[in-house]
């Protein structure tokens, strides 16, 4: 974007903007992306073979994380948190299903609040983009459908080994109807002790191809009931998801996350618009004062090259394509994008009305005082990829100790 633009405490970005059903006014509009960091300490300071230790808790170096990155009147999502054993795909990653987790959460929630920010928590199932050995359950998906790639591994090596786990290996179970409800039921339980604990809100982590952008997906989702076989169809479970947690804990502070255009963990689905545009109408129809709602920037991907994902979209039929189809429909819904923005291409965003605030990842993660320096021009520094995931011996390196602008 050219110098026609506003730029620092003269851009939009840097204007109120009120969410959750007029309850939170942000200061400003730049806000903590969902980033899974995988810190947390494990439950169980015992773990053998036999009995590993598969649950998290959030500890003081995480509310140091957050707290950091905290700001009056501004807004942090939480890395994705599972609210059960079943959904979790990631070593490290604080639940929200047991005591012992949605208590560690606490003091995460009140570092931020004394900087005078606001935080929500992210709600994650993985779906099949785990495994047996990591959840000690089955793993579940709308089909049982193996990776297409068979040489796709896991993460991470399971418990006490050393071993990269094809996830082709083992395939997921499909979900019964009454399996899928006790999901459902699941992901109520964890947003409630969210905000029992003092969460703002809550996000259900509808991107990325997990759980719910499973059942979205053509090529994952071939079910031939009533959750598959349509567009609408497809769209079944994350209507009724956010249908049950809208009555649990409030429509105004419930938020969804979306990636539309997203390939991640192989989500290559046909009928894209169709699909996004149908669960789109009907959630603004049914929730009309849903706290915000977050997109990924359609030529943003998280492995491949925009070069590569501009194949993608071409192969769909999708060239020249954008989120102006879904912020047309979501209307005065806040409306929130991720996927690549910097010192560099912030400016004027705003302002065109094309978005109403912007989410930063991993400048955010190099730059604690990430808002201060985009208010006064101060240049970004640097990520260190290497470090971005846990868990490791010295959790602090590229988490909590890159130093704010002149330190």
């Amino acid at each position: 974007m050219g110098s026609q633009f506003k730029v620092g405490a003269d851009s939009g970005l840097f204007e109120p903007l009120t969410i959750a059903g007029g309850k939170i006014t942000l200061q400003h509009r730049i806000i903590h992306a969902p980033m899974s960091r995988n810190r947390g300490t494990p439950l169980h300071a015992t773990s053998t073979a036999e009995n590993p230790n598969r649950d998290w808790i959030a500890n003081d170096l995480i509310a140091e994380y957050y707290a950091q990155r905290a700001t009056k009147g501004g807004l942090l999502i939480t890395e994705a948190t599972p609210p059960s054993s079943e959904a979790n795909g990631l070593p490290g990653a604080p639940g929200l299903f047991l005591e012992e987790q949605v208590e560690s959460w606490k003091k995460v929630v009140d570092a931020v609040h004394a900087k005078g920010a606001y935080i929500y928590a992210q709600v994650w199932h993985a779906g099949r983009v785990t495994l047996p050995q990591i959840t000690g359950t089955a793993t579940v998906a709308p089909s049982s459908i193996p990776f297409d790639d068979p040489n796709e591994c896991y993460a991470y090596p399971p418990p006490h080994s050393t071993t990269p786990v094809k996830l082709s290996e083992h395939p997921p179970i499909e979900l019964t109807v009454d399996h899928i409800k006790q999901t459902i039921r699941d992901h109520c339980t964890a947003a409630k002790a969210a905000m029992d604990v003092g969460f703002d809100g809550i996000e259900i982590h509808g991107a990325n191809g997990y759980l719910p952008e499973q059942f979205l997906s053509s090529n994952i989702n071939k079910r031939t009931d009533e959750y598959g076989g349509t567009p609408e169809k497809r769209c079944r479970f994350v209507l009724e998801l956010m249908d049950e947690l809208a009555k649990t804990v409030g429509e105004e502070n419930l938020a969804i996350r979306l990636s539309p255009f997203g390939v991640f963990n192989q989500a290559r689905s046909e009928q894209r618009i169709e699909t996004w545009g149908h669960l789109s109408r009907e959630l603004k129809s049914r929730h009309p004062k849903l706290s915000y709602v977050s997109f990924i920037e359609p030529r943003y991907e998280q492995i491949f090259s925009e070069a590569e994902k501009a194949r993608f979209l071409k192969s769909w039929g999708l060239p020249h394509v954008d989120l102006s189809v879904f912020r047309e429909i979501w209307g005065d819904t806040p409306f929130f994008s991720a996927g690549g923005f910097d010192d560099t291409n912030s400016w004027g965003v705003i302002e065109s009305g094309k978005y109403d605030a912007l989410l930063y990842g991993r400048y955010f993660v190099s730059n604690p005082d990430l808002v201060e320096r985009l208010r006064n021009g101060w240049p970004l520094a640097k990520y260190n990829r290497s470090r971005f995931y846990g868990p490791v011996e010295d959790p602090i390196v590229g988490y909590t100790d890159y130093p704010a602008y002149g330190g």
